[in-house]
């Protein structure tokens, strides 16, 4: 993959996606978010078992670039708006886990990156902003509490606690990962009945498949079980 304003890098069972503009403090431009749409795109039919999103430079993401939107008709502005929407959206629908790096700042949609992707490990250094009204940033450890990241580390962590959470949430059958993971986004929002029936309709089409069956006769036969590496 050749891109101008970002970085993909594969490392064994995972995939990093770095935003590589820190001059402009990674801040999405309309063509940054689309080679990430690609990147994410690509990687999410790929055998990656986990992603990574990561920033280059002082902070993680600044948010919307100004010097992209500054003056702009209406029509650009409705269609920057949609694609950063295209790209949220896609982050949650590809199958892997994507977890969000952390340092520095990340605010705007910057934190919208952050509250999007699956998991997410901050450094100790970093503050979020563009919540709710104020604009405020609020440090890491609140972050925490309040939920939007799942783990707060020293910088000097950050690397293995993200490779830690990874292996951690990818251990299984990478095919009942991604059931499991669009699933989830597809049903909360769902009222109780009707997130109940989807979810029995999912589990039991997805007991049916090679690697469930797998999973109950290991279980069975007390062994560790065999699973297919591919997601189809």
């Amino acid at each position: 993959m050749g891109f101008e304003h970002i970085l993909v890098e594969r490392s064994g069972d995972f995939a990093t996606v770095t935003m590589n503009r820190p001059r402009r403090r990674n801040a999405l431009s309309l063509e940054h978010m689309r080679e990430l749409i690609t990147a994410f795109g690509e990687l999410g039919n790929s055998d990656a078992l986990g992603i990574v999103l990561a920033g280059h430079g002082p902070v993680f993401s600044s948010g919307h670039d100004f010097a992209d939107t500054a003056g702009e008709d209406l029509p650009y502005m409705r269609a920057l708006l949609s694609t950063c929407t295209d790209l949220m959206n896609l982050i949650q629908h590809v199958p892997q886990p994507v977890v969000a790096r952390v340092h520095g700042l990340a605010t705007a949609a910057g934190c919208q990156l952050v509250a999007t992707a699956d998991l997410a490990v901050a450094s100790e250094d970093a503050g979020f902003a563009e919540l709710a009204m104020s604009g405020d940033v609020i440090d890491a450890r609140t972050a925490l509490d309040w939920g939007l990241v799942n783990r707060v580390v020293p910088a000097a962590q950050l690397d293995s606690a993200v490779q830690d959470l990874l292996e951690r949430v990818t251990k299984g059958s990478a095919q009942s990962k991604g059931i499991g993971k669009q699933a989830l986004y597809a049903q909360i929002d769902l009222d109780q009945p009707k997130a109940y029936a989807y979810a029995i309709e999912v589990m039991a089409a997805t007991s049916q498949l090679p690697d469930a069956q797998e999973t109950m006769r290991a279980f069975l036969e007390k062994r560790k079980p065999n699973w297919s590496r591919g997601r189809s």
